[in-house]
């Protein structure tokens, strides 16, 4: 079922006792305005790592400075061969605006990746496990309201942030995609016909990965596995993607129970400029509507 979200412009307990965070005090501000009665908040940024069976992730969380309490708080994932630093617009907004916003590198997840693990290691489902033990060290920390906890995933993440999703939906309030990749066991299937012809390392979009990337994705079947998150989802997707065709993404607004699906006419694979800010204003809308 399609729901219409309204939307105003102006505005896990998941693994084990393994999972930790731990921080860098090196802060960053900067001043926001105020414009009339929309409070803009200052941005304090702070360098975060979370722990995953002995791996090590390295993330930036963003906060608004000098709103205190428990604030709604929003995890980023970023998409195949990119780091924490593709959500860095994503989040500077969501901070302004007082939520708390964690943008973070997956392990392996790019040759220019700050967290442990090397790219021929990497697959959506470990990147799943590095979701999940995030999710469990952000619900640890005291400035995090964990009854709303909102994800927030890009092309590879947003596929990551909708399995993660499906089988956490206790802890995850809300879940807003951009150009979720949901064609990448399509994409492993037309590449190869079978887990035997993959070689040992893969050139992929310029990044080495391992046969260790498509190990699982014979027999893996997207939308059966995501849409049991039956909250409200936002999708975001460009209508000339060339990377992830936007059908994949209405088919899922079908296949989700909730789900609702803004097109970014004219954008490809990624948002920049006007599409970006659009993008940027579907978001707070998405959570203005939703925290509580």
């Amino acid at each position: 079922m399609r729901i219409h979200l309204i939307f105003m412009l102006i505005s896990v307990a998941i693994l084990n006792s393994q999972t930790a965070c731990s921080s860098n005090t090196e802060e960053i501000q900067d001043q926001v305005e105020t414009e009339g009665t929309d409070i803009r908040y200052n941005i304090r940024t702070q360098e975060l790592s979370c722990n995953n069976d002995g791996k090590s992730i390295y993330g930036v969380v963003y906060l608004p400075e000098g709103k205190t309490g428990k604030q709604p708080t929003v995890i980023y994932s970023h998409g195949f061969g990119g780091t924490n630093a593709t959500g860095t617009s994503y989040a500077r907004a969501l901070a302004e605006r007082g939520y708390v916003c964690y943008c973070f590198d997956f392990c392996g997840g790019s040759s220019a990746s700050r967290s442990d693990g090397r790219t021929t290691e990497m697959s959506i489902f470990t990147e799943q496990s590095d979701l999940e033990a995030v999710i469990a060290a952000i619900r640890q920390l005291d400035y995090v309201d964990t009854s709303n906890l909102f994800l927030l995933g890009a092309s590879q993440g947003g596929m990551v942030s909708a399995m993660t999703a499906a089988v956490h939906a206790d802890d995850i309030k809300g879940l807003m995609l951009l150009y979720p990749a949901f064609c990448i066991a399509d994409d492993a299937r037309r590449r190869f016909d079978s887990l035997d012809e993959v070689p040992e390392t893969v050139n992929l979009m310029g990044m080495t990965i391992g046969r260790a990337y498509y190990e699982r994705l014979f027999d893996f079947e997207t939308y059966p596995v995501i849409t049991p998150y039956a909250k409200n989802v936002l999708i975001i997707h460009g209508d000339r993607d060339g990377i992830v065709p936007i059908s994949y993404s209405e088919r899922a607004v079908q296949a989700y129970p909730s789900a609702t699906l803004e097109t970014m006419s004219g954008s490809g694979h990624g948002f920049s400029g006007n599409n970006r800010q659009r993008a940027t204003d579907y978001i707070l809308s998405y959570l203005s509507f939703h925290v509580n």
